[in-house]
């Protein structure tokens, strides 16, 4: 029993930074919460007794598990990952630290771009650039050689830098508005997408939008609202070169990108995007939610 007071001690000092690094990767408190958990009980079953590194080798157990699930969240093609029922950690109450806390001491544009990455890449960019894990750790949690982990970061760290250049706080206005918009205009509510339109928007239509039925240009709010209201209910919010925006994509293949211009609190205009070559030349990115 003494020994597993110890464990257990131990194990909640290495917590937060095993929380911190596991939200990073995920993306979710709740999952993060998850692996965790899961590396608590893996560690309980394990011999312990011979690990002269503890917390490093709860980093490579809570990454590995991390990996695991970001690949079958893929494979799976789901929404984010969230944590179901969990059984509580040895300080009795999971997620101490708050999710505003957590996304504060992250960067909500940047946890968006983080993301994106493919999970190898996710992972292998926040041990080294994060948490400061040399190549050679990191190479056999990712299962390829300190080379190979090294473009791997090399090539997160460019997407990362390039994606999205927007501070916080307007990322963050930006896709409350966008996705006001989508919800509104998915509801019918004509009353909620006045209010986030500005009197004079201006919806302009490339040429194969047209074609498929839209107008070419729409002037002021009520033409817009009107426009919208009751529709774009397959659309996702997506980052159209960095920038928020929708995505109209059956099957997985974008056919349509709404981009919004925004100014202040309201959408001044918004380019309906469907001519395949447009297309093919945007970067998107779906996002969750």
């Amino acid at each position: 029993m003494r020994d597993q007071d110890w464990l257990a001690e131990r194990f909640e000092e290495s917590r937060p930074h095993l929380r911190a690094m596991a939200y990073r990767m995920l993306g979710s408190p709740a999952a993060a919460d998850d692996a965790v958990q899961e590396a608590w009980l893996r560690l309980r079953r394990a011999d312990a007794g011979g690990v002269e590194n503890l917390t490093g080798w709860l980093t490579t157990v809570v990454a590995r598990i991390c990996l695991d699930m970001l690949r079958s969240h893929d494979a799976r093609r789901e929404e984010p990952l969230r944590g179901g029922a969990r059984e509580h950690l040895p300080s009795g109450e999971a997620g101490a630290e708050s999710e505003a806390l957590l996304a504060e001491s992250v960067g909500l544009a940047l946890l968006v771009v983080l993301q994106t990455l493919a999970p190898a890449e996710r992972v292998t960019f926040i041990l080294h650039d994060m948490f400061d894990l040399p190549f050679d750790d990191i190479a056999p949690i990712v299962g390829r050689s300190p080379a190979a982990a090294r473009q791997l970061a090399s090539r997160a760290r460019r997407r990362v830098r390039g994606a999205s250049k927007v501070p916080d706080a307007d990322f963050r206005r930006r896709r409350e508005l966008v996705e006001a918009f989508l919800a509104a205009s998915r509801r019918g509510d004509l009353a909620a997408l006045l209010a986030l339109l500005d009197p004079d928007v201006v919806l302009n239509a490339d040429a194969s939008a047209v074609e498929a039925g839209a107008g070419s240009v729409v002037r002021g709010a009520a033409q817009v609202a009107e426009t919208f209201s009751g529709r774009a209910r397959a659309a996702t919010p997506a980052l159209l070169d960095g920038v928020i925006g929708l995505v109209w994509g059956p099957g997985g293949k974008p056919r349509v990108a709404f981009a919004f211009t925004i100014e202040g609190d309201r959408i001044t205009g918004i380019e309906l995007i469907a001519d395949p070559a447009r297309l093919d030349g945007l970067d998107v990115t779906l996002l969750p939610g």
